[in-house]
């Protein structure tokens, strides 16, 4: 397992530090349940955390990578910007036209890619 990146790692602090009941999870987690998966605690500590991420991400109808930027962006507008722009790397990456992609993914007031 790889270590979060710096901005994803501050996106999970601050995940859990508004989250008290997940803190306790994630100090009573079962040593049994890493070891079956062949886990250290540290790792399955680390994966279960980022599956309650995640999850929350997918709640609020987001990508993970966007639940980390919305919050690890100084402000909404500069969440916005990063945003779309990956979203626009990833439209190229595939091969799709920037209006196609947004129709596809529901990206509203989708501006026109500089």
């Amino acid at each position: 397992m790889t270590e979060p990146g710096p901005n994803h790692q501050k996106a999970l602090d601050l995940f859990l530090s508004e989250r008290p009941e997940l803190v306790t999870a994630l100090a009573h987690l079962n040593p049994l349940q890493a070891q079956v998966q062949g886990l250290t605690m540290k790792a399955y500590r680390q994966e279960q955390l980022n599956e309650a991420f995640e999850a929350e991400a997918e709640r609020l109808g987001l990508f993970a990578w966007e639940l980390t930027l919305q919050l690890t962006s100084a402000t909404p507008q500069a969440y916005e910007a990063q945003r779309l722009e990956v979203h626009r790397e990833v439209a190229q990456m595939a091969g799709l036209s920037w209006a196609d992609y947004c129709e596809m993914y529901g990206i509203e007031d989708c501006p026109s890619p500089e």
